[in-house]
């Protein structure tokens, strides 16, 4: 006998009761990202393998080690499932000339894939929600980003996360510290670990985010890039911050946060949370003006963010009532031939109203019917039997609350329902 067949570890199945949470929060985001004028855009899973290593970076951990990378046996061509949104979004903006009626305010959804070790809070199947604005070069568009973030967090009560802010300056400005940062890490070439070391000449500010004790306390005294920044950079990190302050979002600048993604320039910022391990960070973005030409479209400015959706649902407690939407009005019960047919119209008519309808089916007592329709989770429960046919009438019982059992018409059930 064979054994059964399971997920593959790291890629979950989202059941019922779990994906009720997840429509909740994918309804809010839908309406909160049409406030802020943002439009969908939808991309393939699978793109060329080429788009992430042009612009994630070859010298990252997500190509060297975790993107799933596979052959096409029909035509030869490397692909790759795509491990984060923002290179699909920017190769989708380029391919079909966006940019030529101006500035884009865009939004994807979806599924990301990455070949780790799974953990809490990190899955080598995860979806992600990733905001981008394109063709905007202040730093007005990059408060935006924060400051939409500020107020999804209050939609959804996640609390509390904390917001850290930083700068990568202009290329120019990061080649100049990339130099003094490479010659103080030479300095204790026999202490860095395995990954420093490898990291060291061809990538060296990702050192700058190791997880590794040793090679923090290591670093406490190294250069600091904000002392090698540019005047425009140093302006447009200062305006953002005003813009910040004025709306009352708080902040901590951390003049190491350097992502991990080679895109970025100038604004980078975390929403970080206390309550999930190790795995802190459910939203992270910041500006990436090279990108677009990076990938071979002509240059334009841009910045966005992007949202662990496991991470942030896994903060969203306490709401268990709230994103039942998907549960039913109505579970109708029914015994005997002449009810089942009055129960399929009462059904048809009630969805015609907009009301939501789970119609029994499988046959069996009342009192069987009774327990699968409290089970449900439906507010009440349509009787019918075939006396209740004759009559064309319905037994409404209540099944949520301490009230009456009531006689009612077609017309007078919609009425109770607040659905006329």
């Amino acid at each position: 006998m064979s054994s059964v067949i399971r997920a593959i570890r790291g890629m979950n199945d989202i059941l019922p009761d779990e994906s009720d949470k997840w429509g909740y929060f994918e309804e809010i985001i839908r309406t909160w990202l049409a406030a802020y004028g943002y439009r969908n855009l939808r991309t393939p899973v699978v793109e060329q393998t080429d788009l992430f290593v042009r612009s994630i970076g070859a010298i990252t951990d997500i190509v060297e080690k975790e993107m799933y990378t596979f052959v096409d046996h029909l035509n030869g061509e490397q692909l790759t499932l795509r491990p984060e949104g923002t290179a699909s979004c920017v190769r989708a903006v380029i391919e079909h000339n966006l940019l030529y009626t101006g500035p884009q305010r865009l939004y994807y959804s979806g599924p990301m894939f990455r070949h780790e070790r799974p953990q809490k809070g990190r899955y080598r199947q995860f979806h992600q929600v990733g905001v981008e604005a394109l063709g905007f070069s202040g730093p007005d568009i990059d408060a935006e980003h924060i400051i939409m973030c500020a107020r999804l967090w209050r939609l959804l009560g996640v609390t509390p996360v904390r917001l850290e802010i930083g700068t990568l300056g202009s290329p120019d400005s990061r080649a100049i510290y990339r130099a003094r940062l490479v010659s103080y890490l030479e300095r204790f070439a026999d202490q860095l670990d395995e990954d420093a070391r490898r990291r060291l000449h061809s990538n060296p500010l990702r050192i700058l985010d190791s997880k590794n004790p040793a090679m923090q306390e290591l670093l406490k005294d190294a250069p600091r890039l904000f002392d090698d920044l540019d005047e425009e950079s140093l302006a447009h990190f200062e305006s953002l911050q005003t813009i910040l302050r004025n709306r009352g979002v708080d902040f901590t600048i951390n003049p190491r946060l350097v992502r991990g993604l080679d895109y970025y320039n100038r604004t980078v910022f975390e929403w970080v949370s206390d309550h999930l391990g190790a795995q802190g960070t459910i939203c992270a973005g910041g500006r990436y003006d090279g990108l677009i030409a990076q990938v071979g479209g002509k240059p334009a400015p841009a910045c966005g963010f992007a949202m662990g959706i496991e991470r942030i649902l896994a903060l969203m407690v306490g709401l268990d009532e709230t994103y039942t939407a998907n549960r039913p009005d109505i579970y109708v019960v029914h015994q005997g031939e002449m009810a089942a047919d009055f129960a399929w119209e009462v059904a048809e008519y009630l969805r015609d109203q907009g009301v939501k309808v789970v119609l029994h089916n499988g046959g069996g007592a009342f009192k069987s019917q009774m327990k699968k329709a409290d089970v449900s989770g439906a507010q009440f429960a349509a009787v019918i039997g075939d006396d209740e046919a004759k009559a064309r009438r319905i037994s409404l019982k209540p099944l949520r609350e301490a009230a009456e059992q009531v006689s009612v018409d077609l017309a007078e059930i919609c009425a109770l329902l607040g659905k006329n």
